[in-house]
C-alpha cells in the first residue's frame, strides 16, 4: 500500500512577491494525483513535527528563527532566495512532520511506501540555516527519526533533484549509518557536491554536465550510485524527489523527461524490495515548470504503486 501525506497548510506558505517556489507547485501535484488511477492511494493529513524531532537535525537557534515568523513581523528573507511569512511555520512543521510520520508508518508496517506531497522543500536546509527555498530538512528529519526512534543502522537517501542536497550532506557527512547518494547538475547552485566529497565514506556524489540527458543520468545511477546503494544494504530507502532535472525546468539545464523518472523510481523500489522489505518514503523537493512537475510526479507515483 502507498500512502500519500499532504496538508492544506503547505499551500499557505507564500511570498508577497512573485517567487518560483509557490503554492501553484503543490496545486499542480495534487491535481495530477486526483485521478482514478490513483484511487488506491491511502491519503493522510500530515501532522506537525515536534520540537524534539526538529532538534535531532537542526540547531535550536535555527528552529527558533523559522518558528518565530508571525503576521505582525511580516515576510522576511532568510537568505537571498528563501522567504518566511506568517504561514510558513505551520507549513514547515507539516512538511517535516509528513516525512517523519511516513517513516514511522512504513517501519511499523502500516504501509509499504509513502509519498509526501509537501512544501516547502527541504534538502538545502543545513543544521544551522535555511537556504535554497528550504526551511527544515524534511528528508534528514525522516532519516534521523528512523535512527533515533527505531534503531536502524542503515538508512539510504537517494536524491535525484537537479541541485545538490547540500543540507542533507551537511547533516549526515559524519554519520556512517546514513548513505547519501546524489545525482545533480554541476556547475549549479549551491555549488557543492563534488565527487571528492565523501564524508566518512557515506557520501556518493555524481555530477552531470549542463545539457546532458537520459543516457548520462541512467549511466551514472547504474554504474556508480545504485551499486553503492546495493552494497550498503539499506533497511529503509528515502528519496529526495526533485523533478527540476526535467528538460522544461527553468532553473537548470538537464534534459530528463517522464520516462527517466519512471526508470529511477523503479530502480529505487527494486532496491527497497531487495534489502529494506520494500520500505520506502519519497518526499517532494524541486520542480518549477508546473506541467513538467505534474507529469513527472505522476510518473513517480505510478512507479511507486507498482
Amino acid at each position: 500500500m502507498l500512502r500519500l501525506y499532504t496538508h492544506p497548510a503547505c499551500l499557505q506558505h507564500q511570498s508577497a512577491t512573485e517567487h518560483v517556489e509557490c503554492p501553484a507547485r503543490l496545486v499542480a501535484v495534487l491535481r495530477a494525483l486526483d485521478h482514478d488511477r490513483y484511487a488506491a492511494l491511502d491519503r493522510v493529513e500530515a501532522p506537525c513535527a515536534t520540537r524534539e524531532q526538529l532538534l535531532r537535525v537542526h540547531a535550536a537557534a535555527h528552529v527558533d528563527t523559522v518558528l518565530s515568523a508571525t503576521a505582525d513581523r511580516g515576510e522576511c528573507m532568510l537568505d537571498a532566495d528563501t522567504y518566511c511569512c506568517a504561514a510558513s511555520p505551520e507549513a514547515a512543521l507539516r512538511a517535516a512532520g509528513a516525512v517523519i510520520a511516513a517513516v514511522g508508518a512504513v517501519l511499523e508496517g502500516r504501509c509499504d511506501k509513502a509519498f509526501c506531497a509537501v512544501r516547502p522543500p527541504g534538502h538545502h536546509a543545513t543544521r544551522t540555516r535555511a537556504m535554497g527555498f528550504c526551511l527544515f530538512n524534511n528528508v534528514a528529519l525522516g532519516a534521523a527519526h528512523a535512527l533515533a526512534q527505531f534503531g536502524l543502522n542503515r538508512v539510504a537517501i537517494a536524491d535525484f533533484d537537479v541541485h545538490h542536497g547540500n543540507g542533507t550532506q551537511d547533516v549526515f557527512a559524519r554519520e556512517p549509518r546514513v548513505l547519501f547518494a546524489s545525482s545533480h547538475q554541476s556547475p549549479l547552485y549551491p555549488n557543492s557536491g563534488g565527487e571528492d566529497e565523501c564524508g566518512v565514506g557515506n557520501i556518493v556524489n555524481g555530477t552531470l554536465a549542463p545539457g546532458t540527458g537520459s543516457h548520462a543520468f541512467r549511466a551514472l545511477w547504474n554504474d556508480v550510485l545504485l551499486p553503492r546503494l546495493y552494497a550498503f544494504r539499506p533497511q529503509l530507502v528515502l528519496i529526495s524527489a526533485g523533478f527540476d532535472a526535467h528538460r522544461c525546468d527553468p532553473l537548470a539545464d538537464l534534459q530528463l523527461d517522464r520516462g527517466d523518472y519512471t526508470w529511477i523510481t523503479t530502480q529505487l523500489v527494486a532496491l527497497a524490495r531487495a534489502h529494506a522489505q520494500g520500505r520506502l518514503v519519497s518526499t517532494l523537493e524541486g520542480g518549477y515548470d508546473l506541467a513538467a512537475l505534474a507529469d513527472s510526479v505522476s510518473a513517480h507515483v505510478s512507479a511507486l504503486l507498482q
